[in-house]
């Protein structure tokens, strides 16, 4: 018990709260929206119903040459944020291995909080754990939309739909849900950056982390529940 709360006290009470509140309301968040998206709606949920559009107005084309490279261009944001991440573990790898160096130049800034090079440290490797997830979620993403591309491509032709041999409903359901799988893995990813500017007012104080924290589940709130763009598709029907 003792040895416990040693290896505890490398941080203060309050930066443990605020790390804690960290994760609580990014774990608390992701429930709330998957939930609420159910019953009141989400830009994401609302983005599905066109995908399902699209995939059902797929099946009357003769040529689906402009939905492979539609699926294509969306699956170019994932890629991007990919390689950008990548740069972004290796910037943060390379802070932990100049630790002191990178401690010391952080003390210097206005406002910063003077911590020891442990803790320092600490607050790297979350931001690093974070980026990692993300890079996770958009490469993830990217591999979705190659399977809902395939989906596309090996689609019957119209005729087939016509003759009753396939169901419309039942290929827009499969290859819409694919798509939305994974325009909700690239919001994954996207979440994990936001989040990680709350993460970076913790260098400043853990207040600042905690009120950052809020400020950052707050704008996503905003953006996906009460944004413009949700009404304008909320009035297509």
């Amino acid at each position: 018990m003792n040895e416990m709360l040693k290896a505890l006290a490398f941080l203060p009470l309050a930066d443990w709260l605020a790390l804690i509140g960290f994760f609580t309301a990014w774990m608390g968040y992701v429930s709330f929206a998957s939930r609420r998206s159910q019953f009141d709606g989400s830009l994401l949920a609302a983005t599905n119903r066109e995908r399902w559009r699209w995939m059902y107005q797929a099946t009357f084309r003769e040529v689906r040459v402009i939905d492979g490279v539609v699926v294509q261009n969306m699956s170019t944001s994932p890629s991007f944020f990919a390689s950008t991440t990548i740069l972004i573990i290796g910037g943060l790898l390379a802070m932990l291995g100049a630790g002191e160096k990178a401690s010391a130049m952080v003390a210097d800034l206005p406002f910063a909080a003077r911590t020891s090079e442990l803790v320092f440290e600490f607050k790297l490797v979350l931001l690093t754990a974070i980026f990692v997830y993300a890079f996770f979620r958009f490469t993830w993403s990217m591999r979705q939309y190659t399977f809902g591309a395939l989906l596309v491509g090996a689609a019957p032709d119209s005729e087939v739909f016509e003759r009753g041999d396939a169901s419309r409903d039942e290929f827009a359901d499969r290859a819409g849900r694919v798509m939305g799988l994974a325009a909700e893995t690239f919001n994954d990813g996207l979440r994990s950056y936001y989040l990680s500017f709350a993460v970076v007012a913790w260098f400043f104080s853990p207040w600042a982390f905690m009120c950052s924290t809020a400020g950052v589940i707050f704008i996503l709130y905003q953006r996906e529940f009460r944004s413009e763009v949700l009404e304008v598709l909320r009035s297509g029907g």
